[in-house]
């Protein structure tokens, strides 16, 4: 298939052309919502999507039927060519070298070799660990994935690579009088041993919302705030890792365009995208354009050092790349993150408790909304604590944050030795992709709405 592959884009007079398929991809997916079974399935699945650029044109075309790679090469090549005459900008791949070569990203125990009997198992007694009498709804849904991909392109690359992945969600709703409060975990990465800890994520979920339901409203205002690694890191993901892609800053998009080498926040913070940690699920040897994962250090000390770019990016900008090219399946590949997170520091989290007299600790993510180019964003906490005289004290509900990037980037005061990335997905454009963020705790001031 490679061969035939190869053979037959020589023919085309294009500018660049790769070829990505999918073959063997083998799925499994469980739903339980309370206490029954909404969903068991299974299913294979296999593709080819080819891309060609034709000067300043690109075209894509993709198939569900492997052997269709000749009519596909040939009606991307035609897309291409008239995309090219309609084309307002020049289009310029940064150079990369040739790669060859074949990995596998495994865990310990593979998931699809797992008994589906012992995976619905594992996803009723989740749900059993979360019953509760205040808790009036359940969801657990479980997944898994074996995934075989081949990458080939006009410049010599020929990458073949298998990962094997899984993940367990469960999420519950409480409620006491008129008071509804909401709790979820999430856990998962390569290989079956990453849900195993179940019971004690569970157990987490069901405290935290039958606490939630007896806690007070947060109070409104400007706080001394410290943020634990997951709300710090949905913060570090959609203020600051989006804000450094490099398709959003050449679409002036960003409030980071034009500020390399500028001060952006406190000499405290340092954030990174790094696809080659093992354990954070945004974890990739290769992106979808052939270009190994890189550590990129986006902010240093408070100075902006770099976006994320693809092929693409790089090129137009004339930057170094650092393997950010990322696609959902057979798409076309979009600047994406892998796992953003902010460098740890030197405090311990009870030293940053104690140091801390007067202030808001906010934990959890309920998601929320940032404008990359207004520099402005709001996200909502799962649950929130007051800091009195350097102690936690009693818990709120209802905590939401807002500001502008750049004024809390700049505000950041501390920030904890500790690091954890959470699971996660990310969505842009349509696509969603495996990512991690997170870092330590991290204080700083802000508005809470």
């Amino acid at each position: 298939m490679i061969d035939k592959i190869v053979k037959e884009m020589e023919k085309y007079n294009a500018t660049y052309i790769d070829v990505r398929y999918t073959t063997k991809s083998k799925c499994n997916s469980i739903v339980l919502k309370d206490g029954k079974i909404e969903e068991i399935s299974s299913g294979y699945s296999q593709g080819i999507i080819v891309r060609v650029l034709y000067k300043n044109g690109w075209g894509f075309a993709k198939s569900d039927n492997l052997e269709d790679y000749k009519e596909l090469i040939e009606k991307a090549y035609k897309m291409a060519k008239i995309s090219n005459e309609y084309s307002t900008k020049e289009v310029k791949l940064k150079e990369y070298k040739e790669v060859k070569d074949k990995y596998k990203i495994l865990g310990k125990i593979n998931p699809i070799d797992k008994d589906i009997d012992e995976k619905i198992e594992i996803v009723k007694d989740c749900y059993r660990e979360l019953l509760d009498d205040k808790i009036k709804s359940v969801t657990v849904s479980y997944g898994d994935g074996f995934n075989k991909k081949v990458f080939i392109n006009s410049e010599g690359s020929i990458i073949e690579g298998e990962r094997y992945g899984c993940i367990l969600t469960m999420n519950c709703v409480g409620r006491e009088g008129e008071i509804l409060q909401y709790s979820g975990e999430r856990l998962g990465g390569f290989g079956f041993e990453k849900i195993l800890n179940y019971r004690e994520k569970a157990m987490e979920c069901k405290s935290r919302v039958l606490r939630l339901l007896k806690a007070k409203p947060c109070p409104k205002g400007e706080f001394l705030i410290i943020l634990d690694p997951e709300l710090a890191g949905v913060f570090i993901h959609e203020a600051v890792g989006h804000a450094s892609e490099a398709d959003l800053v050449l679409q002036n998009d960003s409030v980071f365009k034009n500020k390399l080498g500028e001060k952006v926040g406190s000499e405290y913070v340092t954030i990174i995208d790094d696809p080659n940690i093992e354990d954070g699920f945004g974890y990739y040897k290769y992106d979808d354009e052939g270009v190994k994962g890189e550590k990129t250090v986006i902010i240093e000390n408070g100075i902006l050092k770099s976006y994320l770019h693809n092929r693409e990016t790089a090129g137009r900008l004339d930057m170094e790349l650092t393997g950010n090219g990322r696609s959902e399946s057979l798409n076309k590949p979009l600047v994406r993150m892998s796992n953003t997170y902010i460098k740890p520091g030197d405090w311990s989290f009870e030293e940053l408790i104690e140091d801390t007299k007067d202030g808001i600790y906010m934990v959890g993510s309920r998601g929320g909304q940032v404008d990359t180019g207004k520099g402005v964003f709001q996200f909502n906490a799962v649950e929130a604590f007051k800091i009195e005289n350097g102690e936690i004290k009693e818990n709120y509900r209802d905590a939401g944050i807002s500001g502008e990037i750049l004024d809390i980037l700049n505000k950041i005061d501390a920030v904890t030795k500790d690091f954890k990335l959470s699971v996660g997905f990310c969505g842009k454009n349509g696509q969603s992709v495996p990512v991690g963020d997170g870092g330590g705790f991290v204080r700083t001031k802000i508005t809470i709405s």
